[in-house]
């Protein structure tokens, strides 16, 4: 059997009410029912990472943990038709680290379900070299979508998670092979 793909999931928010670890855990728990990954998570607000983008330890730690990655999900709100800034200065801290590897998104947030986030996420992840897969996840109203356990009865979300889960571990297997018989050339 292969080596698991490493999957960090990263949460995005960081507002003291966030209601992002509920749809966090709920996605957390979906994509470990699936053997081929093993997942680990980056809540952004457990992080230190400075907003001026200069380098100190946790810059340091967390670029360990994005270069020994396979693939990312994040999960992100939407603010003001956009993604937080938490996620910008994750995705700005590090590099190379990022490079031939592929990211999915679970988002939230108001009626578009966090989708302009997503689409402007698309252009920047794309410029870090990274690799988006087609499928994602989003609720809109996120609040009334969930019970008071954190599950969601929401089958359009629960299928695009199993085909956005199927997409990354083949991306996943892919990249990892790529890179490991030809480094990315980036």
């Amino acid at each position: 059997m292969q080596t698991p793909l490493r999957l960090e999931v990263i949460v995005a928010s960081v507002r003291p009410e966030r209601f992002a670890p509920v749809v966090a855990d709920w996605f957390l728990a979906e994509a470990a029912r699936r053997s081929e990954f093993e997942v680990g998570v980056l809540d952004l607000r457990e992080l230190a990472l400075p907003v001026d983008l200069t380098e100190t330890e946790a810059v340091r730690q967390f670029r360990d943990r994005i270069g020994t990655a396979d693939a990312f999900v994040a999960v992100t709100s939407e603010y003001n038709h956009g993604y937080p800034a938490s996620l910008k200065t994750a995705l700005d801290s590090v590099k190379h680290e990022w490079r031939a590897k592929p990211i999915g998104f679970v988002s939230y947030g108001g009626l578009s379900g966090g989708l302009r986030a997503v689409e402007q996420l698309r252009q920047v992840i794309t410029e870090l070299h990274m690799v988006p897969v087609r499928e994602s996840v989003s609720f809109a109203q996120a609040k009334r979508r969930f019970d008071a356990a954190g599950g969601t009865d929401d089958r359009a979300a629960i299928d695009a998670s199993a085909r956005m889960l199927g997409q990354l571990a083949w991306w996943g297997r892919t990249l990892r092979a790529a890179r490991t018989a030809d480094p990315y050339p980036g």
